[in-house]
């Protein structure tokens, strides 16, 4: 059993691994050694704070550090010695370990411009990542009137439409023809796009960015095709890069990111790597579901709980839910063999667009109101086959009946189905958690640890917590 673990980063990764060991126990001492000098946050959240629906608080992580759990913040690792088993941080200290994980998790991409330069971003240049991004972004916001957004991914959308929440304008430059590429499809993005527009978000797509210029006054975007765009700030949302930094220093195997095997374990058998700075096979992890399956399956190797546990990569479900839009993409967006089913409705900023092979589905994009996205992500995840009316899972509903109504009670709802997508939490854990006493929303998330991912199924939460709260003890017990 390893006595000294080290994890180096305090973000969502490293923090759910504390918590994992100390809740299993043993006698073991724990060091977390966190760059950012706060609390550990939930940054799929930040989104929300931007747009100044929460505070600050609500993003902060709930997990507390258990016995044996030696928490430093604001501390930078600058070096990894594995002959003598130690790392080295900015203030001089040496700490000595038995296990090394790193969670370094990924840095923001500062794309080649004129005018900027990693590291010496003008006032008015801002990325958009950490807590303190946010804080900055925000504070220019509150004195702002136009706002640029450099890129069309997931984040990028996600800032754009929190500044255009704040009553700002907003526009969003995108060198590739259509937004969210890795997600969507051009039919599903131009119907994306169009609803951005309609909540006051100006796009462009396929232009390149080639200089930036900055002053205390504001800053200028000058594009490839001539054309300039002036503002009072610049968000970047170019995209993240493992923060490989210490593991090729220390000689580890990297290639996009810190090379692990399925026990985490990198090329040196005493080092484990999760989170975004991990590559397991081909794959970067990039989400926080597959994050926290890793956090999960490296305690139980670490603590002896299940020496044999193996992480197994499930599919990933990529969600973009905000005023106004609500998405779910899953599965590779390019054509690929099996049926298509595809439905749009630009008018009402509905698309639908299945893949089916051999009765699963393989991919599928939801935008809009649908009410069986919640069906179509259990499928999916699960590798069931699907119902022979396709139609229901494209509409909503089934051909020639009334559209589909949420289930009038959770009773409906099976046992086994997946309430959390992020911590792969189902409804009969939530009933559980509260036979043994949880008795609130907020309990039952502590307990489940539901809804502290990113948060879209909060709401399903709430219901099935007021559902407990008026049902008999009998008929939850069924």
């Amino acid at each position: 059993m390893t006595d000294r673990i080290v994890i180096i980063g305090n973000g969502m990764a490293g923090t759910r691994l504390a918590s994992e060991l100390s809740t299993r126990g043993g006698d073991r001492k724990i060091t977390v050694l966190g760059a950012e000098p706060h609390r550990a946050y939930n940054r799929i959240l930040l989104s929300t704070l931007l747009a100044g629906k929460i505070g600050e608080s609500e993003v902060e992580l709930t997990e507390a550090a258990g016995r044996g759990v030696d928490l430093r913040t604001g501390v930078t690792v600058v070096s990894i010695d594995r002959e003598e088993r130690t790392v080295g941080t900015d203030e001089g200290d040496r700490i000595g370990y038995d296990h090394l994980v790193l969670a370094t998790g990924s840095r923001a991409v500062v794309p080649p411009l004129t005018g900027l330069a990693a590291g010496h971003l003008p006032e008015r240049v801002v990325p958009f990542r950490t807590l303190d991004d946010c804080r900055r972004i925000v504070g220019f916001a509150d004195r702002a009137r136009r706002v640029l957004v450099l890129g069309g991914g997931l984040l990028g959308l996600e800032a754009a439409r929190g500044l255009a929440t704040r009553g700002l304008e907003v526009t969003v430059v995108h060198p590739v023809p259509y937004l969210m590429e890795r997600q969507l499809d051009p039919a599903g993005a131009d119907v994306l796009a169009r609803t951005l527009a309609d909540l006051g978000v100006t796009i462009h797509l396929a232009v390149a960015a080639t200089a930036v210029a900055a002053d205390t006054h504001g800053v200028r975007l000058d594009l490839a095709d001539g054309r300039s765009l002036d503002a009072d700030l610049l968000v970047l949302a170019c995209g993240v890069r493992p923060d490989t930094t210490l593991a090729a220093a220390a000689d580890l195997t990297v290639r996009r990111g810190v090379l692990v095997d399925d026990q985490l374990r990198t090329s040196d058998r005493r080092i484990s790597a999760i989170g975004d700075c991990a590559q397991h096979g081909d794959a970067l992890t990039g989400l926080v579901a597959p994050a926290w399956a890793q956090a999960q399956v490296l305690a139980q190797v670490l603590t002896g709980t299940d020496p044999l546990a193996r992480y197994q990569p499930r599919p990933a479900v990529t969600r973009l839910k905000t005023a106004g839009i609500d998405l779910a993409a899953m599965g590779d967006p390019s054509d690929g063999p099996g049926e298509e089913l595809t439905f749009t409705d630009p008018a009402r900023g509905t698309y639908a667009r299945l893949r089916i092979t051999d009765e699963r589905l393989t991919a599928a994009i939801l935008l809009g109101d649908n009410p069986s996205v919640g069906t179509v992500i259990q499928l999916f995840d699960r590798g069931q086959p699907v119902p022979s009316d396709r139609r229901s899972l494209l509409l909503g509903r089934a051909f020639g009946a009334k559209p589909a109504e949420p289930a009038p009670t959770p009773a409906l709802m099976p046992d086994g189905a997946t309430v959390c997508h992020c911590n792969n939490v189902n409804k009969r854990t939530l009933v559980d958690s509260w036979r043994c006493g949880a008795r609130t929303v907020d309990e039952v998330v502590a307990a489940t640890r539901a809804g502290t991912g990113c948060g879209s199924c909060r709401d399903a939460v709430s219901g099935i917590v007021e559902w407990l709260s008026t049902t008999d003890s009998v008929e939850v017990g069924r």
